[in-house]
């Protein structure tokens, strides 16, 4: 008779220790030992009858056939643009969000429309029952005849469902609730992640249907589980957004079929997600022009451009330490940035508390954004607008210089497209695209003398 005995097992890197510690002794991670009972390694995959003789024969690489990769289109042009194309049958794809962010609203939305193209589609509610995923699915208007649904959470009887119903599509909600019964570790647990991961990665690839995980997050809005789950699957998508907002984002992550610089928006309305073809548009739709403190600054996005207004408030306070408040722009950046207005242009803001905000719930957090970030600080402080149709890009170093950013053009062609003329620059910046006009400035205090808001 086997003795069973408890180990406690990390959960990042899967290693083990006999006994608990503050710090996993295997890749230094503090806080990640959970314990579980240590049964013998039976792993399923071996259980699905890998062995005998080698399953595939060498040849040279380039006679491989390509013609199985080709992208199925999901039929949503903001998924099809993250994805490259769209799925590719037998590979892996890891959706991960916070809890309500509206993952299995996306993820019906996908299996919808990939049904209206005439793909048969497989979808494992492993956390909800089958009625209410239906209800779901009558609000958002999905019902298919192609569609399938079934409330499952043991492996082996998703695998039968997937043998009954032959999909093109698999969709698993989430895979932290689906277990592996010769696994004697509870749903959720490091093991059971890990195995019921190989398990599926494994039915994909033999049998070339594409399938789509979802997965849980930590508090710090990382992947749940071992890290081993991020490395099996072929592709990792974040969707992201604050849940006080409508806007969506969805980014890749990892992407083993094509790029990860690709970004997909969406609007959550309640018909559900709605793409957002021209993101800039809406993040400026209710900008007020002539208002203290506002700046607008072009981003890029991935490979798109996008338009954000950037606001900050500089308010007087009686308290020794002032506040540094950011929502959407890195915090640290914005202490740096004040400590440079105090000593490289002489704008003093230590006793006034400073907030900075980027309008529509996105995250602003590339370099380029420091100087709008630092002409809004000093607008506000000044009680001085900024000029309406002006657009400000650069990187502000601790010198005060102001230096160049990547795709300068992209940025100003999109700030042309919405009827911006004039756009702040550093001092070797190529030139604009036709309709802006460039105000060169070689560094923050240049720039503040030529908008008059000393």
């Amino acid at each position: 008779m086997v003795k069973v005995r408890s180990v406690f097992r990390c959960s990042e890197c899967g290693g083990t220790s006999p006994k608990w510690a503050g710090r996993c002794p295997t890749c230094g991670e503090w806080n990640t030992l959970a314990e579980e009972i240590d049964a013998p390694d039976v792993s399923p995959v071996r259980l699905a009858g890998v062995g005998g003789g080698p399953r595939d024969t060498p040849i040279p690489i380039a006679e491989v056939d390509t013609s199985t990769c080709a992208a199925m289109p999901t039929g949503i042009d903001e998924v099809d643009r993250v994805l490259s194309g769209g799925l590719v049958p037998g590979s892996v794809t890891l959706v991960g969000g916070e809890p309500g962010i509206g993952k299995s609203t996306l993820l019906l939305q996908v299996v919808d429309a990939l049904a209206a193209r005439g793909a048969r589609a497989l979808y494992i509610s492993a956390e909800e029952s089958k009625q209410q995923v239906r209800l779901r699915a009558d609000r958002l208007g999905t019902l298919r005849p192609h569609v399938y649904l079934a409330a499952e959470n043991a492996i082996p009887h998703i695998v039968t469902h997937i043998d009954t119903v032959a999909p093109d599509v698999v969709v698993i909600d989430s895979i932290q609730t689906v277990f592996e019964p010769q696994i004697a570790s509870a749903p959720g647990s490091v093991t059971q992640v890990r195995e019921s991961a190989a398990r599926l990665v494994h039915e994909a690839k033999t049998r070339e249907v594409a399938v789509i995980l979802v997965g849980h997050v930590t508090k710090e809005g990382n992947l749940a589980g071992p890290r081993v789950l991020e490395h099996v699957v072929d592709t990792v998508l974040s969707f992201d957004g604050d849940r006080h907002h409508g806007l969506r984002l969805l980014r890749a992550v990892k992407h083993r079929f094509g790029s990860t610089d690709e970004l997909g928006l969406f609007e959550m309305s309640e018909a559900g997600l709605v793409a957002v073809p021209d993101p800039s548009a809406l993040f400026l739709a209710d900008r007020r022009r002539g208002v203290p403190g506002s700046a607008v600054v072009p981003t890029i996005e991935g490979h798109r451009p996008l338009l954000v207004e950037l606001q900050a408030l500089v308010n007087a306070t009686q308290i020794p330490t002032p506040r540094r408040s950011a929502q959407g722009v890195d915090g640290g950046r914005l202490s740096l940035l004040t400590a440079v207005l105090d000593r490289r242009v002489g704008l003093s803001v230590a006793g006034f508390d400073v907030y900075a905000l980027a309008v529509g719930g996105v995250r602003v957090i590339e370099p380029a954004a420091d100087l709008a970030l630092c002409l809004a600080i000093a607008s506000s402080c000044t009680d001085v607008a900024l000029p309406p149709t002006m657009v400000a890009c650069g990187e502000v170093g601790l010198g005060g210089e102001i230096r160049q950013v990547g795709q300068l053009d992209r940025r100003l062609n999109e700030a042309a497209r919405l009827g911006f003329t004039q756009a702040l620059v550093p001092l070797l910046a190529p030139e604009p695209p036709p309709g802006i006009e460039a105000i060169r400035v070689a560094t923050l205090a240049d720039a503040v003398q030529r908008l008059g808001i000393t």
